[in-house]
């Protein structure tokens, strides 16, 4: 298996279509909470995407909101792979480069929410180095710092 790791080079329609065929992975569905035609809009239009692909097919995405330089925060919104493709370390490697690149970018920290139920989410994220600092309902909120870099 060939993939191939970009940034931001997916048009809205294969995001839309990657998170419709992503749909059932999440718990509950994604299109239960929300519209998936607007979400995969508005990620389109202000999230860094950081993508897999196997020929002309968007495998895997983590899409990150990098746009907060005044608090330096980031805030990933968005973590799917093909279920055919899970466990293969594709969420994994996408998630170091947007961590990477939130570091490059001057960042102190990036935050997520997860489901309490998806433990194997809660297990990738927390192996990135995230910790958990808030519990809503039935999700967590997830924050990695990042240590600033010594400039001596």
């Amino acid at each position: 298996m060939t993939l191939k790791y970009k940034v931001t080079t997916a048009s809205i329609e294969q995001v839309y279509s990657h998170l419709k065929a992503c749909d059932g992975n999440f718990s509950p569905p994604l299109s239960s909470r929300i519209n998936l035609l607007e979400y995969s809009r508005k990620m389109f239009e202000k999230s860094v995407s950081f993508e897999a692909w196997q020929g002309d097919v968007l495998v895997g995405m983590i899409n990150a909101y990098l746009n907060d330089a005044s608090n330096q925060t980031g805030f990933i919104t968005n973590v799917s792979v093909l279920k055919e493709y899970m466990g293969k370390g594709i969420a994994a490697s996408l998630l170091e480069m947007c961590l990477e690149s939130a570091r490059n970018l001057g960042f102190i920290r990036i935050r997520l929410e997860v489901t309490q139920e998806n433990s194997a989410a809660i297990k990738l994220y927390s192996k990135a180095g995230f910790k958990v600092v808030d519990e809503f309902g039935e999700n967590l909120l997830m924050e990695r710092k990042f240590h600033r870099q010594s400039t001596q």
